[in-house]
């Protein structure tokens, strides 16, 4: 494992090599070397699963402070999922630097969907026991919270589209907004909508923009109508 170039490509300076070796060892490379003290990642793996979902938690709640502690639950599942773990893995090329078995190297380990987001974890867990909570928080913020404000996870809270598809297959039907008041002072709006489905109002909801409160009164819909 060359820790110079892993170091160089995150511009991060560890301080402990050996336990951010460890968390780039598979236990089919434990298996392998059992005459040697290696240990496998399994339990920083552990380690950095809590660290991913406090940090993702701290920015969605800083983030988007109208969403409902239902959304931003569903939000955070999204970011914090194997798919998600594995495509912020396959980005920074983690996958060169695992310690694998002969066999699961052959068989595409390196590639391994599942494999590769237990290595993001595990890196995740490292980097907090070797630099604290604050460094992990500066690389979720290079790495991860980005993709989040690009727009990346942004179907998992799109209920508009959700609900358009729903009712053009199910009853060819179109959906229409309407704003039915708007609330507060200039600074600090809340706007109500409402989602109007065949002349029948299916939901209404509320936001701290027109876009938000659509997206509200659109879930309803599909809660109420769709569930």
């Amino acid at each position: 494992m060359n820790m110079q170039q892993l170091e160089n490509e995150l511009n991060m300076k560890f301080k402990d090599h050996e336990l951010i070796k460890r968390a780039f060892t598979h236990s089919s490379y434990v298996n392998e070397h059992r005459r040697r003290s290696f240990s496998d990642n399994e339990r920083l793996e552990f380690l950095g699963d809590a660290v991913l979902e406090l940090g993702v938690s701290q920015f969605l709640y800083r983030k988007h402070q109208d969403m409902p502690e239902g959304e931003l639950t569903k939000l955070r599942a999204a970011i914090v999922c194997e798919p998600s773990l594995f495509n912020f893995a396959m980005t920074l090329n983690l996958g060169e630097y695992i310690l694998l078995g002969k066999g699961e190297a052959q068989t595409g380990g390196r590639k391994r969907p599942a494999l590769l987001a237990d290595v993001f974890e595990a890196f995740l867990g490292a980097i907090y026991l070797d630099q604290g909570f604050d460094k992990a928080l500066q690389f979720l913020e290079l790495h991860v919270f980005p993709k989040i404000t690009a727009g990346a996870f942004s179907h998992e809270m799109d209920y508009k589209t959700q609900l358009q598809e729903l009712v053009q297959q199910v009853r060819n039907q179109s959906v229409e907004y309407r704003i039915i008041d708007e609330k507060g002072p200039a600074h600090d709006k809340t706007f109500i909508a409402q989602v109007i489905i065949k002349d029948t109002v299916s939901g209404i909801g509320e936001g701290g923009t027109k876009k938000e409160a659509e997206q509200r009164a659109a879930k309803i819909a599909l809660d109420s109508t769709f569930s």
